[in-house]
């Protein structure tokens, strides 16, 4: 089963006071790339892989998806989308993605923002996900950068100039990681490029667009202490379809 850490207290408490949880998509940076890659969501049926409050959810129902399924683990997560929600074309199920199996042949689209480095068995969810989309359905997903997941201990060094520098090691060792992010003991799974896009083209899908997504100039401009995230990418960006 996949850690449910966003039901621990502490994480769940740091985690609601993050931008993307306060604002929803707009507090999340690289929400403007991720939506352009969308498909037209009108008369859609949308499955969203690790909902968390809904945001996208909501999203989807509003550019006017015919149905909205959001799947979680967390408790704590679904409790605060259901609240949020009022839109009785959304419906929320609480399941594992480890073991989740959508029915097949339902949806046009199947989105996932930052759930897919949590699973052991990425390969089992994917193929049966792509079972699950209808043909030409697409797949649109998030996960972090693999230079974010590969050091051992995942926090910024200062080199002998004085410039932030993310440490890379151990990229070729892929598995467990454990950082301590917002808790102790956080558990996620480190993949290379590559190895995420053999999973993806294994189970059937076909690459649209990848983007290793870093703040833009702009956005840095904006928001000057994002200056450092331009040091390596911070998100892996992917848009498959299905044949």
């Amino acid at each position: 089963m996949t850690q449910n850490i966003y039901d621990d207290e502490t994480f769940f408490a740091g985690y609601s006071q993050l931008a993307r949880s306060v604002h929803g998509l707009e507090g999340a940076p690289e929400w403007p790339v991720l939506r352009a890659m969308l498909p037209p969501l009108a008369g859609k049926r949308v499955l969203d892989l690790g909902c968390g409050f809904g945001w996208f959810c909501r999203f989807a129902a509003g550019e006017g998806a015919e149905s909205v399924v959001g799947v979680d683990v967390s408790e704590k997560m679904l409790e605060r989308a259901r609240r949020e929600t009022t839109d009785s074309r959304i419906a929320y199920e609480r399941a594992d993605l480890e073991s989740f199996a959508p029915p097949a042949g339902s949806f046009d689209l199947a989105y996932s923002s930052l759930a897919f480095h949590y699973l052991t068995d990425l390969a089992g969810l994917l193929g049966r996900v792509h079972a699950s989309l209808k043909p030409g359905g697409a797949l649109v997903c998030s996960v972090e950068h693999p230079l974010m997941t590969a050091p051992a201990r995942q926090e910024w060094l200062t080199d002998a100039d004085g410039r932030a520098t993310w440490p890379v090691n151990g990229y070729l060792d892929e598995g467990r990681r454990v950082s301590n992010w917002l808790a102790e003991g956080v558990v996620k799974r480190h993949r290379t490029i590559a190895a995420y896009l053999d999973l993806m083209l294994g189970a059937g899908f076909m690459l649209a667009k990848l983007v290793e997504w870093g703040p833009s100039p702009e956005q840095v401009a904006a928001e000057p202490g994002w200056a450092k995230e331009r040091e390596r990418p911070f998100f892996l960006l992917m848009s498959l379809r299905r044949g």
